[in-house]
């Protein structure tokens, strides 16, 4: 299973993904790995390619809710058309886009997100965000049990 924080720090609480991977502890789970992929939107797609089992995202989510609010949602990887390659982003559908047209497949896909107050241009996250990552460090913890739960089932 592969854990992915995603998001640009230099745009305040976009940074949320990146900040939630430093907490996050699997060095005895060899079925885990935990990257920081920040914009490195085409390297989560080359990785990607290793056939992966489930796909845990953490990110920013855009402002639509109380700032600070964690969720926990399964992702659509969705409409091969929906989404044009862009190499240079890190947009998940862009990300998605880029694995099917280097003939992968998407697995499944769990995004564990944090509502924005500012993705300002500035580094750090704001007080809310901040006082949200121990929330979503162990939201990730339950999810990634339980996706490993199911694994041992099949």
């Amino acid at each position: 299973m592969l854990i992915a924080g995603i998001g640009n720090f230099f745009l305040g609480d976009d940074g949320f993904g990146s900040e939630v991977v430093r907490r996050l502890r699997y060095a005895d789970e060899p079925r885990v790995r935990v990257v920081d992929y920040g914009i490195r939107g085409m390297h989560l797609a080359y990785d990607l390619l290793d056939g992966w089992d489930a796909l845990v995202l953490i990110d920013a989510v855009p402002d639509r809710g109380t700032p600070g609010r964690v969720e926990v949602l399964r992702a659509e990887t969705g409409d091969p058309a929906a989404a044009e390659l862009d190499a240079h982003a890190m947009n998940p559908a862009a990300v998605f886009a880029g694995v099917r047209a280097l003939g992968g497949t998407v697995p499944p896909t769990v995004v564990v997100g944090c509502q924005v107050e500012s993705v300002d241009e500035r580094i750090g996250l704001s007080v809310p965000v901040a006082n949200a990552v121990d929330a979503a460090a162990q939201a990730v913890q339950r999810v990634v049990a339980d996706l490993l739960r199911s694994r041992q089932e099949v």
